[in-house]
């Protein structure tokens, strides 16, 4: 007898070998057959589909799930379009606050408002409170005067960190803008967080994860360091999977200022990396550790990746390393050694080439045939450097919903000549590489549909196409958000496709992506979500609709 049928569906698997199909079952939360070899089997619980879209359960191989978590529990300011907008939000949020409590904001894009907000005005709209508002980059952040104070940046007692930035006006005195590490001055104040504190924001995005269909993320950098909230975060995930509020499957990148010398034997290679020498595979198919995540350089917004020739009419040139590169290859190399997968944070087309030239020693001095090492955003590629990615078969990880969300500013940053180098895609494929679909959320929206539409569209918000050439098919969107998601961290085995002996990670959807109109991706209709066979989200509505015959297995059940 199955657990589970689904019948009267719309199947896309992903599976050349079996590409369409009306029925399937699962057993053991795997998929067990399609069609007739499962049409007569009983089920302990049968889902009429109803003509329903059914297809893979989308992965995203590149999201911030506790920041994003912590951003649902803050001040929302993605859609202040004037500086004003965020001081009047920030005195509303203050009014509600006793006189020492932190005002903490995220979400706003200086490039929509046209400047950061200023710490004066901050001061005035808080009534002298400590006020942190999150660039919706992650790379920097604005606060007030009060928390300059607390950071001792106004008396002068804190340094300015390696790879950081204070912003002064022309006098010397700081506007309340930190760049890239210097945000390391606030984040000291108030971290580590508790890790039930974590465990609940992971659980807040777990939930609308499952109602977008994801049923497998990559969780980019935890522990300490530039994203890191806590040196025991992987703890957090821990407890909200033993709380049963974890709903999907989660893989997560180690920063690797998380990285330490270890004292292993000489015959080992090994001479950096985390305690008991844990690395990339260490866990199960719920829960495991990932990539070594490294930071090489900034963010597009903020003018601070490195690039080769100057952004348009800015005073950052050409941008900002997070260290010294020699240190950061020779950092590439030894997490290399010590058998991590590498995912190499460089969106500059300079920073490509740091990581490039830093993987190329790695797999000369350690060969590691099929390790699948990773360029994390790949946010500028010159032509001259699309070979030398397939040739050393290193997997780049781009973000198609930045050219809705921010990519106007990006081809200003970049002008015409560079523009077509933007989050590339169709280049990739054509080189034989392949290409996961990831967001970055929250730095764009991660709901998969929207990043499929913008993979096939390339619009930025203005509508206009970014780099034409690079659009792809709906169906290579789905690809990337299913199959070779999980083909990025070595999981093509177990889940990406509807293949009998898979997991049974799957998502009934209001239509099928690849057959309807590309502009309309993004506006279909999740209907259900499962993981194992075992329903996330969605479950009331098929029961309401009368869809479901038996017992539908849920989450936490």
């Amino acid at each position: 007898m199955l657990d589970l049928k689904l019948v009267n569906a719309r199947i896309r698997t992903v599976d050349d070998a079996h590409p369409r199909a009306v029925a399937l079952g699962v057993l053991h939360g795997r998929i067990v057959g399609l069609d007739d070899t499962v049409a007569d089997l009983p089920a302990r619980t049968t889902v009429d589909c109803g003509g329903a879209a059914v297809v893979p359960g989308f992965g995203d191989a590149h999201n911030h799930m506790a920041w994003f978590g912590q951003s649902l529990d803050e001040l929302d300011l993605s859609g202040a379009t004037t500086p004003g907008e965020v001081h009047d939000a920030v005195a509303r949020r203050a009014a509600a606050l006793p006189a020492d409590a932190w005002i903490v904001g995220s979400g706003y894009d200086d490039t929509v408002m046209g400047a950061h907000p200023h710490r004066e005005a901050l001061d005035r709209a808080a009534g002298g409170r400590p006020v942190w508002l999150k660039h919706r980059s992650g790379h920097m952040c604005a606060v007030s005067s009060e928390v300059l104070r607390l950071a001792g940046i106004l008396d002068g007692r804190a340094a300015e960190p390696a790879g950081g930035v204070v912003v002064r006006d022309a006098a010397g005195a700081p506007t309340g803008l930190l760049q890239e590490r210097a945000q390391s001055l606030v984040t000291g104040l108030v971290m580590p967080y508790p890790v039930a504190d974590l465990a609940d924001a992971i659980g807040r995005a777990s939930a609308v994860y499952a109602s977008e269909g994801l049923t497998h993320v990559t969780e980019a950098g935890i522990g300490r360091g530039l994203i890191g909230r806590s040196p025991v975060e992987a703890v957090a995930y821990q407890t909200a999977r033993e709380r049963g509020t974890l709903l999907t499957r989660v893989e997560l990148m180690v920063a690797a200022d998380n990285l330490h010398p270890l004292d292993a034997h000489a015959d080992d290679g090994i001479t950096h990396g985390i305690d008991l020498g844990l690395r990339s595979g260490f866990g199960d198919d719920r829960l495991r550790i990932g990539p070594m995540k490294i930071w090489l350089d900034g963010s597009l917004i903020g003018r601070t990746a490195t690039v080769t020739e100057p952004f348009c009419g800015h005073d950052h040139s050409t941008g900002v390393y997070q260290d010294d590169p020699d240190r950061m290859r020779r950092l590439v190399v030894a997490a290399h050694r010590a058998g991590w997968r590498v995912a190499a944070h460089a969106i500059g087309d300079a920073a490509v080439d740091l990581a490039l030239d830093a993987l190329a020693e790695a797999r000369r001095v350690a060969p590691r045939p099929g390790v699948r090492h990773r360029i994390e955003h790949a946010g500028v590629v010159r032509p001259d450097q699309l070979a030398r990615l397939a040739d050393l078969k290193v997997t780049p990880v781009p973000q198609a919903r930045f050219l809705h969300a921010v990519g106007d500013t990006m081809a200003q940053a970049l002008g015409p000549a560079r523009t077509a180098w933007l989050y590339r895609h169709r280049s990739f494929l054509d080189h034989g590489l392949r290409v996961p679909g990831s967001s970055d959320r929250p730095v764009a929206p991660g709901a998969p549909l929207l990043g499929m539409q913008s993979m096939v569209e390339r619009l930025s918000r203005d509508g206009v196409v970014l780099g034409p050439d690079e659009r792809v098919t709906s169906e290579q969107a789905l690809r990337a958000y299913t199959l070779d998601a999980a083909w990025a961290s070595h999981d093509e085995d177990r889940r990406g496709s509807l293949t009998p002996g898979k997991l049974a990670d799957l998502v009934l959807l209001s239509d099928d992506p690849v057959e309807v109109d590309g502009s309309r991706i993004g506006a279909i209709g999740v209907l259900a979500t499962f993981v194992a066979g075992t329903c996330v989200y969605g479950a009331d509505a098929l029961r309401d609709a009368g869809s479901v015959t038996g017992s539908l297995p849920l989450a936490g059940v």
